[in-house]
């Protein structure tokens, strides 16, 4: 299942991806991980951490409005999705594809690479 959401999200290197966010402040990084498991590498300022788990609810527009993420509402804004190493965020990103969103990739590497590239992340992983 990686392997093909990997074939169809287009992945985004991670010195690109903050180029893009710079260019248009409106791109929506998500973490997919679970929040206990952020602190290990911590929190790309201004992510949605949005846990693979609930992400098809939290962006399932037939579900009860509560339950929805309202950042996830635009299907055409430009989405980034990341995780570890960036396995878990091919999958959300395929996810939302599948459910209709126009614009996601996922972040090459995931916040390992982010890291290794020199960006700076969250320490606190809030």
């Amino acid at each position: 299942m990686v392997a093909e959401a990997m074939a169809e999200v287009p992945a985004v290197a991670p010195l690109e991806a903050a180029r893009r966010r710079e260019a248009d402040p409106r791109t929506l990084i998500i973490d997919v991980r679970d929040a206990a498991d952020i602190p290990a590498t911590g929190l790309i300022a201004g992510a949605a951490a949005i846990s693979l788990g609930s992400l098809t609810y939290k962006a399932d527009a037939e579900v009860p409005e509560e339950w929805r993420d309202p950042r996830l509402d635009d299907r055409s804004r430009p989405i980034l999705v990341t995780c570890y190493s960036g396995e878990m965020a091919a999958l959300g990103a395929k996810w939302l594809k599948d459910m209709g969103y126009t614009n996601v990739g996922l972040l090459a590497g995931g916040t390992v690479a982010r890291k290794e590239a020199g960006l700076p992340m969250e320490t606190d992983g809030a």
